[in-house]
């Protein structure tokens, strides 16, 4: 009998053990790390992303505002920042702090200059759908977050990290706090806001918990 529940136990934890396929330490820090600066290519891509999103937004378009998500580079400074969290790293936290900061400021910049010329001012589902944060909000980011870690730190990348991208939607709330600046609705840039503020703080935790776990040094 014994010997039964140890053989369950050791096939239950060969069943959910993530080290079989698990990269090297450095390839993990080199893969958190090189998505954390905004400059060159990243940079261009975002700003490109902001307009798809606020296009997709204007025009009610679930397929566009899904394509600037897959295009935006939104979550590497973000599961950067858990990932310096859990490894004690200062520096690279300091360091995605401030991107991450540039990037909102590019995002709002970039969406409030395209609704205030835009020829099309309603705000559709899509957008009023980003201006009322709820609880599963919370949750969708926590596990699509913790999918993400396990992505990452595969040896073999996946599709993972894009559905991630779609999950927790980083960029379209930023476009409708955008799109609150260009119309003066308080509101509506408050909420996207605080959405986005759920985001990125569930993703860096669930960054940090799978860091730990895995015992990353």
């Amino acid at each position: 009998m014994h010997m039964n529940v140890d053989y369950i136990k050791r096939r239950f934890h060969a069943r959910f053990d993530l080290r079989h396929d698990q990269a090297e330490t450095a390839e993990i820090d080199q893969t958190f790390r090189s998505g954390v600066e905004f400059r060159g290519t990243n940079l261009w891509v975002l700003i490109f992303a902001i307009f798809v999103a606020s296009i997709g937004l204007n025009v009610n378009s679930t397929a566009v505002i899904i394509g600037a998500m897959l295009i935006s580079p939104l979550m590497g400074p973000i599961m950067a920042m858990g990932y310096g969290a859990g490894i004690n790293d200062s520096a690279l936290m300091r360091s995605s702090l401030f991107n991450l900061g540039l990037a909102v400021l590019l995002s709002l910049l970039a969406s409030t200059a395209y609704f205030l010329i835009s020829p099309l001012s309603q705000a559709h589902s899509e957008l009023l759908a980003r201006t009322t944060p709820t609880i599963w909000d919370v949750l969708i980011a926590l596990f699509g977050g913790l999918a993400g870690v396990v992505g990452v730190t595969r040896r073999v990348k996946s599709n993972l990290i894009p559905g991630v991208a779609i999950a927790t939607a980083l960029m379209p709330p930023l476009c409708t706090a955008g799109y609150g600046l260009a119309v003066g609705n308080w509101a509506y840039f408050g909420g996207a806001m605080y959405l986005f503020a759920i985001n990125s703080v569930f993703i860096a935790i669930a960054t940090l918990m799978m860091v730990r776990l895995m015992r990353l040094p």
